[in-house]
Formats: C-alpha cells, sequence, structure tokens
C-alpha cells in the first residue's frame, strides 16, 4: 500500500528532539498478529488510557505509552500524523474508541485522519472513521507563535492577529 497525506516535520522544542535515541521509537504495528502480541504484553495494563501513536513516513502506525514525546515515537522522522489513541474490544476485535490528532510536536491538520484509517485497517483495527477530536493548529503569521485555534475562532491567543484558515504551521512546508 502507498502511504498517502502530507509528511509533517517536528515543530517543537529542540531539547525533546533530542530524546530521539535509534533503539527508542514507538512500537511498529504493521498488522493484528502484532497489535494482539502489543496488547497482550506490558502495554496491556495501560490499556485503559490514551497512547501516543505517529503513522510514519511508510505508513506504519506506531504506539507508545501516553506521556511519550511523539518525536521519540516517530524516531526523529517525518509523520503522516500523529495524536492520541484509546482501545477497546468490540465484537472479538479491537477498536480504536477515540482518537485526536493532539500532537504539539508536529501539529497536523485534521486532513491527516486517511493515513490514521489506513495505518489501522493495515493492521487489523476498527475506527470510528475521523478524528473523535479534533485539533486545529496555525501559527501567527504576526508574531510566528503556535496557536490551537478553539471554537472557530481564528485570533492569536499571544498577539490578537489574524490566523489563517489554511494549516501554516511548518514554514518550510509550502
Amino acid at each position: 500500500m502507498e502511504p498517502r497525506g502530507w509528511n509533517y516535520r517536528y515543530v517543537g522544542p529542540v531539547e525533546l528532539r533530542a530524546l530521539v535515541r535509534p533503539e527508542g521509537g514507538g512500537r511498529r504495528i504493521r498488522s493484528a498478529e502484532e497489535f494482539e502480541d502489543w496488547a497482550s504484553g506490558p502495554a496491556a495494563a495501560e490499556l485503559c488510557e490514551p497512547f501516543t501513536f505517529v503513522v510514519d513516513g511508510a505508513g506504519v502506525l506506531r504506539l507508545a505509552p501516553r506521556r511519550s514525546e511523539h518525536v521519540v515515537c516517530a524516531g526523529g522522522g517525518t509523520v503522516l500524523s500523529a495524536g492520541e489513541m484509546t482501545f477497546g474490544r468490540e465484537f472479538g476485535r479491537w477498536v480504536v474508541r477515540e482518537v485526536s490528532n493532539q500532537s504539539t510536536g508536529y501539529c497536523p491538520d485534521t486532513c491527516s485522519w486517511p493515513a490514521v484509517a489506513d495505518a489501522l485497517e493495515a493492521a487489523g483495527i476498527g475506527h470510528p472513521g475521523g478524528f473523535t477530536h479534533e485539533v486545529v493548529f496555525r501559527r501567527c503569521p504576526a508574531c510566528e507563535q503556535l496557536n490551537i485555534v478553539r471554537d472557530e475562532h481564528f485570533v492569536c491567543v499571544f498577539c490578537d492577529g489574524a490566523l489563517p484558515r489554511g494549516w501554516n504551521v511548518d514554514p518550510s512546508a509550502g
């Protein structure tokens, strides 16, 4: 399967990128068997908590404990999406109960959902069909601060400048 979507670069604090280690990326989940193996291991005790996830540049789901940094989960690479998700079982099958694109390190746009859906389907995990909690990220053109847009209020919380309607977090992404 060819991965689809935009490759998001890490735009968070430099000191968090320094935490990336070659052996420290999130657990790659490419199949239902890999997910079942992961879910029956040490992660099983934490299954009631949300997990950090990324969909790496190859379209593979990677999972790490909730308080893990997304850039560490991604091994420092670009991602097709990132956020948090919770799991449960329905009718004998693993499913995602809640999923968001909340990652202030990558700030993926809400249109990154198809990459998440593709990765979950490849891993045999059911999903809700879209982000259950969407986060809208924008960078202020006036003061360059990162903002989370709430209630369609496209105004910078730092300088009251107007925020663009289109995603603009990574200045090199155009």
